[in-house]
């Protein structure tokens, strides 16, 4: 009997082991096809992403179309669309309307900027429309003078900047920009792409600032296609991760992790010395107040010297352009008088309409951002006084009594605290 038990158990041990390896063959195969299955996701996740954002193939076709047509010219056309010797290289943009690449022009490197949709108005809330390419170029039309040009743009600079400096100045300094062939005169289709790009508030102003050091120069142009030259570090700091994994980083913790790559405190100071200096550039300079509409550490870069470079200014815009836009602008609260992230007004509650008076000066906003990236390995000796005059900084309001005084006072200390410090190092 017991011999008959223990042969039972016997025979059935081979059954139990083998239901044993299908169950756990099957769940090393489910585990495997999750893996693969979760890896292809990512995998079209991250080639549609790329194939959004970056679209060098389809701009530079729409340009070369044009080119070949003779609808457009300009200095970069050539290159671009017959010799090809300007090439998109790595792909830097960030939205799929605002293509931006690295680029190779024959011995020279840059930056090429291309617009894939229409320059949107400076309305809230609404995305830009679609691009028309049908009218894109439309203007000025056939026929139309160098003198009649002229007045165009003098318009468009009187709309844009208000009657500021000497706009008749800037006409000319636009119209010898546009002479892509330096020919000494404008033929319809450079003329085509100078106003195609003077709707770019990015271009207009590097076009005033072209002699300010941190403004990367204009290196040439085709339509509403231009190249600029190449910044070293696209990013005042941080490092680039793949979205899966910035998915995972708590946002405090990747703010601390940002400033780890980071360069040495002197070499921080100078670059903070070069954005005070920019914010200088853009405040009530010869055409007006130019306002930051989006302080981000991915808007800023700098040069093998520790000079800071304006990576992106889109959305820097005139306040004259600004103001007029936002007077008539409907809301509820304030989250509804916003542009960009960081240009805000006050919503009238008896009016139900946008005050045109932004509250924070571009130089509190430069300060927030210096904040952390100044105060974290700063010598001990003027640690506090940084402090105290970043936080006095950050304090400033457009609405404040002599604003303009505190402002270049606030502005003043920071520069000279800043350089006293670095002033003797190998980094100034």
């Amino acid at each position: 009997m017991a011999r008959r038990l223990f042969s039972g158990a016997w025979l059935r041990k081979p059954h139990y082991a083998q239901v044993r390896f299908s169950y756990m063959r099957m769940k090393y195969l489910f585990i495997s096809w999750l893996v693969v299955f979760i890896g292809s996701w990512v995998m079209y996740v991250q080639y549609s992403t790329y194939t959004e954002l970056c679209r060098g193939h389809d701009c530079r076709k729409i340009i070369c179309d044009k080119y070949k047509t003779g609808v457009i010219d300009g200095s970069a056309c050539s290159s671009l669309c017959a010799k090809e010797t300007l090439y998109f290289g790595k792909c830097l943009s960030t939205k799929p309307n605002n293509q931006m690449y690295l680029g190779i022009w024959g011995n020279l490197q840059g930056v090429i900027k291309c617009q894939m949709e229409e320059a949107a108005q400076l309305d809230f809330g609404t995305d830009p429309e679609p691009r028309k390419e049908m009218v894109l170029f439309d203007k000025p039309t056939r026929g139309t003078t160098v003198e009649k040009f002229k007045e165009m743009v003098y318009g468009l600079f009187k709309a844009k900047l208000g009657e500021q400096g000497n706009l008749s100045e800037l006409v000319n300094l636009i119209l010898s920009f546009a002479d892509g062939n330096k020919d000494g005169r404008v033929s319809l289709p450079e003329a085509k792409s100078a106003w195609a790009l003077l709707q770019l508030d990015e271009f207009l102003l590097m076009v005033i600032l072209q002699d300010k050091e941190h403004t990367p120069k204009l290196m040439g142009f085709c339509g509403d296609l231009y190249v600029t030259e190449r910044v070293e570090y696209t990013s005042l700091y941080g490092i680039s991760l793949p979205w899966i994994i910035e998915l995972l980083i708590p946002s405090g913790f990747r703010r601390s992790m940002d400033q780890w790559f980071t360069p040495s405190w002197p070499r921080k100071a100078k670059i903070a010395i070069g954005l005070l200096e920019f914010v200088e550039d853009i405040f009530h300079g010869p055409y007006g107040n130019f306002l930051m509409c989006d302080t981000s550490a991915k808007n800023l870069g700098y040069n093998d010297k520790y000079d800071l470079k304006m990576m992106d200014m889109r959305k820097i815009v005139p306040e004259v352009n600004l103001k007029e836009i936002i007077k008539d602008r409907q809301c509820e609260s304030d989250l509804d008088c916003i542009y960009g992230t960081d240009c805000r007004t006050l919503c009238d509650q008896s009016k139900m309409r946008c005050t045109t008076e932004v509250i924070q000066p571009n130089l509190a906003k430069a300060c927030q951002l210096l904040k952390d990236y100044l105060l974290r390995g700063a010598p001990s000796d003027i640690h506090e006084e940084l402090e105290k005059q970043l936080y006095l900084c950050i304090a400033l309001k457009v609405t404040a009594n002599q604003m303009e005084m505190e402002h270049s006072l606030i502005l003043n200390n920071l520069k000279t605290l800043l350089w006293k410090k670095i002033s003797h190092t190998n980094d100034s």
